[in-house]
Order: structure tokens, then C-alpha cells, then sequence
């Protein structure tokens, strides 16, 4: 009866996300990734639900500080402003590079931010889970451009990465970058 009462407890929270019976699928990740490569602007093409992301405009700015972390900078224009967060970000494990883990607290663990796909200059699919006593998880994935439109092959391509790896990409939606500065 426990575990139902916390499932019951968190299934409104994650109400606008998408989850799924049984634990995190394991994707493959970017083989030999390069951080320094990766870091710069990047504009969210189309996402699953995230309750955090309801605006349009959205971006993220990657930066290296000084400590070897990374700084995150996430915008987006919502309800007639413009607004921003910034986390943190870090490589787990010097092997696998391209699984990093992103904080937006000082107060809550890293969550996985795994890049499954990228060619640095044009596209990129990044892939985060979140298993919930491994009894359900929340997936969330992105198609991220350097520019704020992409070719509709490369969605496409992106689209098939992440079905191909077991990733539901049913609920993924479109993200608007019209009018944006």
C-alpha cells in the first residue's frame, strides 16, 4: 500500500509530462562527444511535455566556468516576459561523456541529460528519464537546432533516433520560434 499512496501522490505532478509503465529505457548516447564542441546556443526545435517549458522562444546557453562545471541558461517568453534559469551541469562520468547531469537547485540531484545525437553546427537530440521506484518513468526529450528552425528531415531523422531507441515520441510537440528576437 505504501508504494500506491506515493505513485497516487506524484501522478498529479507529473500530469503534464510523459510517463510510462516500467523503468528508463537506455539509449545510446554520442559516441566520442566533445563538450567544447557542444557548448554555445541552442534553440528547442520540438519537446515532450515538459511543465517547465510553456513558452515559446525557447533556448539554452551552454558555457564552461571556470571549476570545469557548465553553465546553463535556459529562456523562454511566457505570459508576455522574457524568462530565464540557470542550472548547472556536469559530466558523471569522464567515459561517457555525453551523459551529463543538469541541476536548476542546489536543493535537487542532478537529473540525466544525455546526448543521444548531435553534429554540432546544425542539430542536436538530447534524452533525460526519470524512474520512479521503477514501476513508471517520466521521459523527457528534445530536438535542439543551432538555428531556431531546422530542415524538416533532420526533425524527422531526430524523431526516428529517438523512436528507434524505445523513446514514445507520440506527444512530442512543435516548439514556436516565430517572432522571437
Amino acid at each position: 500500500m505504501f508504494p500506491i499512496f506515493w505513485i497516487l501522490l506524484l501522478l498529479p505532478l507529473v500530469s503534464a509530462q510523459t510517463y510510462h509503465w516500467g523503468p528508463c529505457p537506455t539509449p545510446s548516447v554520442q559516441p566520442n562527444f566533445s563538450l567544447q564542441q557542444y557548448l554555445g546556443t541552442w534553440y528547442e526545435i520540438a519537446k515532450l511535455p515538459a511543465s517547465f517549458e510553456r513558452g515559446k522562444c525557447i533556448q539554452a546557453d551552454y558555457t564552461l566556468r571556470g571549476d570545469g562545471t557548465i553553465r546553463v541558461l535556459n529562456s523562454q517568453f511566457y505570459k508576455g516576459k522574457v524568462r530565464t534559469v540557470e542550472g548547472t551541469a556536469v559530466v558523471q562520468d569522464p567515459k561517457k561523456t555525453a551523459k551529463l547531469g543538469v541541476s536548476f537547485s542546489y536543493f535537487t540531484p542532478y537529473s540525466p541529460y544525455w546526448v543521444l545525437s548531435t553534429d554540432y553546427v546544425s542539430g542536436a537530440v538530447v534524452y533525460s528519464c526519470t524512474d520512479v521506484l521503477r514501476i513508471f518513468h517520466v521521459d523527457y526529450a528534445w530536438i535542439l537546432g543551432r538555428s531556431r528552425f531546422l530542415p524538416a528531415e533532420e526533425v524527422e531523422y531526430a524523431r526516428q533516433l529517438l523512436a528507434k531507441e524505445n523513446i514514445d515520441t507520440f506527444k512530442m510537440s512543435v516548439t514556436d520560434q516565430t517572432g522571437c528576437d
